[in-house]
């Protein structure tokens, strides 16, 4: 029975043109074996499985060819060719870094540099793993590797570059191999099928690809794992999922859906599903956000290149990315890369992960993006340009009417009478963040900015102007859970029309008579205060602020302190607490002041001197015997 052979062995490349996805390395070293301008070290440096031994043994192997072709290739005839596919080669030293990584191995190394090739022009040492030499090792073969003989090559490869000395580096010709990119990866592996009469969907070729990472050894180990599973010699994409425990695209897409139709309940059901089949949780997190991350760079036709996926889930990506809002997908991404980084922190990271869902499917209410339309990504046009020409448009239907000037606005640009404030409100399509830029809640508008509506009515004091007949569109209607506010104009039908001014005004509460209240519900408040304070920020000096005793004089509360670091405490506390007890106690007077009375310390009796001089103070007498008596206090 033959032995079965891995494919990474089996179809490793020979030659320079059989090397998968690095021909800006493979055409510089023909080139250099072409004009003779071989380098007396090489240093090979980049991730696993990308082909750096590979290369070295195939640039090893042509450099001692007797008959190289017109492209710079071993003619794999010649006694040098022959004795290296034989592993019989007495030119070409191969040595494992990992394992001989002493001083007396590199001394080993330099003994026998020193003898010239029986046969052939040069001697090529292949160190591989270069980067497991200890110092002392890497000091003794400076000297060697600066100044070798004439007949001697070094070729060095690593997958840790900066572990390696800079004096090391400084003496080598450095060439850095890159990831292997899955397209080039599927069609090697789609050329080795053929070979072995396997069939291969290419689907399934594109996953293994994609779960490679850039590395031809990895994806050719998964390649005939998926063989072997498959008593039929046909690799199927479902099959394929199952054996490299692989979540697929299908998950991603319905919990996308689901999320942007809000619509928790089934997507924490796909979540326990996912976690059910095995697959980690954290992973699951990362795979999300990647799939996101997909679905922005489809919003653009620039980006669409960096989706490396088939044809058929690439048109999956550019339907979903459709119906996804842009503001959407930011706070996603923004959302899943907080739940990443405190994921291996989080106690309980299944309610972790949920939380995070729980908000993104809650997005929907806060963003309410079905009212407000997608920006173009390409900058042709934008929110400001829009409006500008709806403004424009409609002062041509209507009939000119004079204003008086009107001050500059906040930004210094003069206001022109070609400029007409309409009465509707102009929204604001960005994503709502936690600061409001100093504007009141009755400047806000639906999405948590100040429109730009707002601005100009805060800014412009003008005359009533009279607002051209138009459908009146009724504002989105927001969902009971919001607890954002908006605004709404004067004007409330069309029999108002003709008084509708730019000014808008806000629907407040009537205010609240202030209510009386006693020292005892005043104490109440105060100690339950001072326990939510102790549960949310455990700090002692803040409790024995909060634990002083109280005097109420009308609606003034009024607190003693010991000394000027109390004060600090309380200037701290000050807005939260007033604020707490104006709302328990409903009265919108309390006042809290405070008064310092610094307690008298009283001396510690410690040394001999002390002692002496504290009986003395009752017994004036025993200085006087000192005296008499010549004594002296001991320290």
């Amino acid at each position: 029975m033959e032995n079965f052979v891995v494919s990474a062995r089996k179809y490793r490349p020979a030659t320079f043109d059989t090397v998968v996805g690095q021909e800006h390395i493979t055409t510089t070293l023909q080139n250099a074996i072409k004009t003779n301008h071989l380098a007396s070290a090489f240093l090979f440096c980049g991730p696993r499985g990308v082909g750096k031994t590979t290369c070295a043994r195939i640039l090893a192997k042509t450099i001692n060819c007797q008959h190289l072709t017109a492209e710079g290739e071993a003619c794999d005839t010649c006694e040098s060719c022959v004795s290296f596919n034989q592993s019989a080669s007495f030119n070409i030293h191969e040595l494992d870094a990992a394992s001989n990584n002493s001083v007396e191995d590199i001394r080993n190394l330099i003994d026998q540099v020193r003898y010239p090739p029986q046969s052939g022009k040069y001697k090529i040492y292949i160190i591989d793993e270069v980067h497991m030499l200890s110092s002392a090792a890497f000091n003794a073969f400076l000297k060697t590797l600066e100044e070798p003989p004439s007949y001697a090559i070094f070729i060095l490869a690593t997958t840790e570059k900066h572990k390696i000395l800079p004096t090391i580096l400084s003496r080598c010709q450095i060439f850095d191999f890159n990831r292997i990119q899955p397209q080039h990866i599927a069609d090697h592996l789609a050329k080795i099928a053929q070979k072995e009469s396997i069939t291969a969907e290419s689907e399934a070729l594109d996953l293994i690809a994609q779960k490679a990472d850039g590395g031809l050894r990895d994806a050719l180990s998964m390649f005939d794992l998926n063989v072997t599973f498959s008593a039929d010699r046909v690799i199927r994409y479902k099959e394929v999922l199952n054996n490299l425990h692989i979540l697929d695209y299908d998950y991603y897409f319905k919990l996308t859906d689901l999320l942007l139709a809000g619509n928790l309940p089934q997507s924490l059901l796909t979540v326990d599903e996912i976690l059910r089949k095995g697959f980690d949780g954290h992973q699951f997190v990362v795979g999300l956000c990647r799939h996101f991350r997909d679905l922005l760079v489809c919003k653009d036709n620039a980006t669409v290149q960096l989706l490396q996926v088939t044809e058929s889930v690439r048109r999956q990506y550019l339907d979903q990315s459709a119906r996804a809002p842009m503001s959407f997908l930011l706070s996603a991404l923004s959302l899943g890369g907080q739940c990443d980084m405190n994921y291996k922190q989080a106690k309980d990271q299944r309610l972790h992960t949920e939380l995070w869902l729980m908000k993104l499917a809650n997005l929907r209410n806060l963003l309410n993006w079905e009212a407000l339309p997608e920006l173009p990504l390409n900058g042709v046009q934008t929110a400001d340009n829009g409006i500008a020409e709806q403004a424009s448009s409609e002062k041509k239907n209507a009939e000119p009417i004079p204003s008086p000037p009107r001050p500059s606005s906040d930004n210094g640009s003069q206001l022109t009478e070609s400029q007409p404030i309409t009465s509707e409100p102009v929204h604001d399509y960005r994503l709502p963040t936690n600061g409001t830029n100093g504007k009141s809640p009755a400047e806000l508008n639906g999405n948590g900015y100040a429109s730009a509506k707002s601005e100009v009515a805060t800014a412009v004091a003008a005359p009533p102007v009279t607002a051209p007949t138009k459908p009146q569109i009724a504002p989105p209607t927001r969902p009971a859970t919001s607890r954002l506010r908006s605004t709404v104009a004067l004007t409330s039908g069309p029999a108002q029309a003709s008084a509708a001014t730019p000014e808008e005004t806000v629907v407040t509460a009537p205010a609240r008579p202030d209510k009386s209240f006693t020292l005892e519900e005043l104490q109440d408040a105060w100690a339950t205060f001072a326990r939510l304070r102790r549960q949310q920020n455990d700090i002692t000096s803040e409790q024995v602020v909060l634990n002083r005793e109280l005097t109420l004089n009308g609606t003034t509360i009024c607190l003693t302190l010991d000394n000027t670091l109390q004060v600090g405490f309380l200037t701290e506390l000050r807005p939260d607490l007033l604020g707490y007890l104006r709302r328990e106690l409903q009265n919108s007077q309390i006042q809290l002041e405070h008064t310092v009375q610094v307690q008298e310390v009283k001396k510690m009796i410690y040394s001999s001197l002390d002692k002496f001089n504290y009986m003395a103070e009752k017994n004036p007498a025993l200085h006087e015997l000192r005296k008499a008596l010549n004594l002296e206090v001991d320290y």
